[in-house]
């Protein structure tokens, strides 16, 4: 009988933090940019340069410690991790490891095969990004942009409490909610402002200790996490079934492959030669700061998705699908406010909203139209100025181009045609044209109605209330 192994995971959450300037210095943060644009003698390391520390960075932090349960280090430090490597202008990272911002804290996911789990977190810690390098296999060099170095960023190491891929992604879309809901991070994993390294090791089922781990890198999808965990899952047991030592090292994952190779050896803290920064005083952080911090938390996803509930009276599969996304859950509390009209704005978010961007390959944060819009959709359709035919289409171009649907309907002649006579000229030509329907509908068939409707609604090209339509089609037809 074959051997049974447990997987064991842990993860090392990098984010980068909103603030509009640099952790140490007052270059801009911003994505994107001319190569080395957003730099300065701090962030490219120049001799006799001096870091400050941004105070955003520290609040920022805070406020992702304090939602996730964690004890604050009133008293904490920053350190030098030192390693050489051509994207590292100082051949140093200011970091944290004695003494991090956060500690012991923990976050519950949810999943359909487990149910709840509390899973903790070790530590989180302030540091400063590295910059990139570009290789161009064309011109065979290596090239360097500074532009991201010195960027803030938060650490947030994880217990090895995952046992598999389902649990280490409920995981990082809870934590990606609660950073995005704080306004701490967009955390958009295509652009790196989050990226995860998986630490995972295997071992037979119930033993007690912890077998060799690895550490993959390149992950920039939850999707390619899931299978680079499943993927370094199978190597490992491979390895231990054929009697191989699994050895500690980093290891990169290429999703193109689905395979994983070796980076470098798994360094220890020792590796890096750790000493405390000399340039930078420890933070000391009151209680009135914290609880500062604590009183300006925002309203999170559990929260919210409560008072849907009882506020607006939405179903718990409608709050849950609008809080899945604060940008979303932003622009339904807007159009909400607008038009008062709770559930219309659940509806048109959550069936056509999601339609489109399914369509387009769109993030709900990639949504630019404006609620006010979305809103006067809403007024219109109640107030019988269009058909939902044609506000269906109305709305396609308010999502796409941020129409305003009133100047839009009355520019295209989209307008409810309200007049009685013109519709019974029109059905008159309907019943005239369809004899075989009538006599069918005559003859006790109900289905033909729905096609005289149709048959009307088309010749109106939509502009004609439905239900009125099937009103007069009864009265002409009895």
């Amino acid at each position: 009988m074959s051997r049974q192994y447990e997987t064991v995971i842990g993860l090392e959450v990098h984010v980068e933090l909103a603030a509009k300037t640099k952790i140490f210095c007052g270059c801009s943060t911003e994505f994107g940019g001319a190569p080395n644009s957003h730099t300065c003698p701090v962030c490219t390391g120049m001799p006799g340069s001096l870091p400050v520390l941004n105070r955003q960075v520290v609040e920022y932090a805070l406020a992702v410690g304090l939602a996730v349960n964690c004890q604050i280090n009133q008293f904490c430090k920053f350190d030098r991790k030192n390693y050489f490597y051509p994207d590292n202008p100082q051949n140093y990272q200011i970091s944290q490891l004695y003494l991090p911002i956060c500690h012991d804290g923990w976050i519950e996911i949810e999943t359909e095969s487990g149910g709840k789990k509390r899973i903790g977190i070790h530590e989180i810690h302030m540091e400063e990004d590295a910059g990139k390098l570009i290789h161009d296999e064309w011109e065979d060099c290596s090239l360097v942009d500074y532009n991201r170095s010195g960027v803030p960023l938060i650490e947030i190491v994880s217990e090895p409490d995952m046992r598999n891929a389902e649990e280490v992604i409920a995981y990082l879309e809870k934590l990606r909610l609660i950073i995005q809901y704080l306004g701490a991070s967009d955390c958009r994993l295509q652009e790196g402002s989050m990226r995860a390294d998986v630490n995972l090791s295997v071992r037979e089922a119930g033993a007690a200790e912890l077998g060799t781990r690895t550490e993959m890198k390149n992950l920039n999808s939850f999707k390619a996490i899931a299978r680079a965990i499943e993927g370094e899952k199978r190597r490992q047991i491979e390895c231990l079934e054929d009697g191989k030592p699994v050895i500690q090292e980093t290891r990169r994952w290429d999703d193109n492959k689905e395979s994983s190779r070796a980076m470098r050896s798994k360094e220890d803290a020792k590796d890096y030669r750790y000493f405390p920064d000399p340039d930078l005083p420890p933070v000391v952080i009151s209680d009135q700061w914290i609880a500062k911090i604590r009183a300006r938390q925002p309203e999170l996803r559990t929260e919210k998705i409560g008072r849907y509930i009882s506020q607006f009276g939405l179903p718990l599969y409608d709050a849950q699908i609008l809080t899945g996304s604060k940008h979303l859950a932003d622009v339904f509390e807007a159009v909400t406010e607008i038009c008062q009209k709770p559930k219309e704005a659940s509806n048109w978010l959550m069936v056509e909203a999601m339609r489109l961007l399914k369509e387009h390959e769109m993030e709900p944060e990639d949504m630019k139209f404006s609620p006010i819009h979305l809103a006067k959709l809403i007024a219109m359709v109640s107030a019988g100025e269009i058909n939902r035919t044609v506000a269906k289409s109305v709305f396609e171009e308010i999502f796409l181009s941020d129409a305003d649907p009133e100047a839009y309907v009355e520019e295209k002649g989209l307008k409810v045609v309200n007049d009685t006579g013109a519709l019974q000229t029109v059905i008159e030509k309907v019943l005239a044209d369809y004899p075989q329907s009538v006599a069918d509908y005559k003859g006790g068939k109900e289905k033909a109605m729905g096609f005289l409707v149709g048959q009307t609604m088309k010749a109106m090209k939509g502009k004609a209330d439905p239900a009125a339509v099937s009103r007069l089609l009864k009265e002409n037809l009895t």
